[in-house]
């Protein structure tokens, strides 16, 4: 079976007549792609920054809003992680922690060691929470409170370095213990509780340095907007591949 990657350069490519059933794209750019007269039955398409896209037509239908919609039916609660003020963000985090406490009282339900169990090649429900720890230390400690060295090892991240010159050893090689994991993330959620129990309009439009690309500006606000964005993402993720766990018994 043929395999591209990054070296592969197959934009502005034309496929006509190809068999591509059963093929796999992870983390690939499909911007503008078109395809007309396609059979795509059984396809499942997972993209985050979907919301931020001008338009995703299927049969000349826009189908960002009714996938929106959707996604706010079956996750209540994540609808506010665009709040703009102090108390509606402050709401927003308190539906997000009662959503997740639910979450990881499901994932303590099933058998010893599920929460280790890789779905399809992905994280696994503890990985998740390790990498929302990244997240929190990205937004959180570094954008917003401007820690220098804003990163727990146990962090898990995409790119297996930190931002902005960090040591990349700074991230454990070694699996931690899930009762650590647990505790650290209760930390970095409590962090952010914390945060916009006292934050005010003004510090909100406090401008901020984007960690990933300094010549992004950004401001309080939308540094927490990303970390609600990455909360309800991974959610989503997550109880994804829980069910597949809970499925196979």
């Amino acid at each position: 079976m043929a395999t591209f990657d990054r070296s592969d350069d197959l934009r502005g490519a034309t496929f006509v007549g190809v068999d591509l059933t059963g093929a796999r794209f992870r983390g690939s750019e499909l911007s503008g792609v078109v395809m007309r007269g396609v059979e795509i039955g059984g396809a499942d398409v997972d993209a985050p920054w979907l919301p931020h896209a001008d338009f995703f037509r299927v049969n000349g239908v826009d189908v960002i809003p009714l996938v929106e919609a959707e996604l706010d039916r079956r996750f209540p609660g994540r609808e506010l992680r665009r709040a703009g003020d102090p108390e509606g963000l402050r709401a927003a985090w308190r539906a997000l922690e009662r959503t997740w406490e639910a979450t990881t009282a499901r994932a303590a339900a099933l058998p010893p060691g599920a929460v280790d169990v890789s779905v399809d090649g992905e994280w696994s429900f503890a990985q998740t929470l390790r990498h929302l720890v990244m997240a929190t230390d990205t937004w959180l400690r570094r954008a917003v409170l401007g820690v220098a060295q804003p990163y727990h090892p146990i962090g898990q991240t995409d790119h297996g370095y930190a931002l902005d010159g960090n040591d990349p050893s700074v991230f454990s090689a070694v699996t931690p213990p899930y009762d650590e994991v647990l505790e650290v993330r209760a930390g970095r959620q409590a962090m952010v509780r914390e945060l916009l129990a006292t934050v005010t309009p003004e510090e909100l439009a406090v401008e901020r340095r984007n960690p990933w690309a300094p010549e992004h500006p950004e401001t309080t606000l939308s540094c927490l907007h990303v970390i609600l964005e990455e909360e309800w993402e991974h959610h989503r993720y997550a109880v994804r591949d829980l069910a597949v766990i809970e499925a196979r018994g």
